[in-house]
């Protein structure tokens, strides 16, 4: 029967950190002896992988702006990550081909679409200059991942119902923080124009940012 439940946790999962993800079930799986994971996930060469992939995430992900560039470059790489645990968790409880495709399918769309909220979201936190709304985000995501994989190894339909809920919130949290972003960088720009303005002429005071807009599309009167 395909594991549709732990695929899904796994798969929403593994767009946070999909390293995570493959170290738990290989640990779980050559240790545990827990028979949904694949035998291949249990193998020291692609445990030691994951330990390497979670060891520079778990650096990355508590770097301003780095965390960002981090997330990018995963865009194409935790989709693809979840979608081959998927395919794997499916050929091990010996589905049709079918239904492999639709694993493969599931993990990967699943995957993608909590990486989305993970990029999202951290791009919103990066506006503030401190470092600590990053750090304590990234280690959420880190405890985040581990407690619920842990819980849909033993419990895979109540976990799986958790994801999906968190998924939910995420796309939300997504949605309230493009605001954000959108302000932080018209913020931005007013400052440059009025640096711009300043150096243009060195005598006259550069307008407020929050004005500097609003001045230069000011209409001139007719003569």
């Amino acid at each position: 029967m395909l594991p549709v439940p732990l695929i899904f946790t796994s798969s929403w999962a593994s767009g946070i950190n999909s390293y995570a993800v493959v170290l738990l079930l290989g640990l779980y799986g050559r240790f545990g002896h827990v028979a949904q994971v694949p035998p291949l996930l249990e193998k020291p060469g692609v445990l030691a992988a994951a330990v390497l992939g979670f060891a520079c995430q778990f650096l990355a992900g508590k770097i301003p702006y780095l965390d960002s560039v981090w997330d990018l470059v995963h865009t194409a790489i935790r989709p693809v990550m979840a979608g081959a645990v998927a395919t794997l968790m499916a050929h091990h409880a010996h589905s049709s081909p079918a239904m492999t495709i639709a694993a493969a399918l599931l993990g990967g769309g699943t995957a993608l679409a909590s990486h989305g909220v993970k990029t999202g979201v951290r791009m919103g936190i990066n506006v503030s200059p401190e470092p600590v709304s990053t750090i304590a985000a990234s280690l959420a995501e880190d405890l985040g991942v581990t407690g619920i994989m842990a819980f849909a190894v033993f419990h895979p339909l109540p976990a799986a119902i958790i994801a999906a809920c968190l998924l939910t919130a995420g796309i939300a949290l997504v949605i309230l923080l493009a605001s954000r972003i959108r302000r932080a960088r018209r913020r931005r720009r007013e400052r440059r124009q009025a640096a711009q303005a300043e150096r243009a002429e060195p005598g006259r005071p550069a307008p407020r940012p929050d004005t500097a807009t609003e001045l230069n599309q000011t209409p001139t009167k007719s003569q």
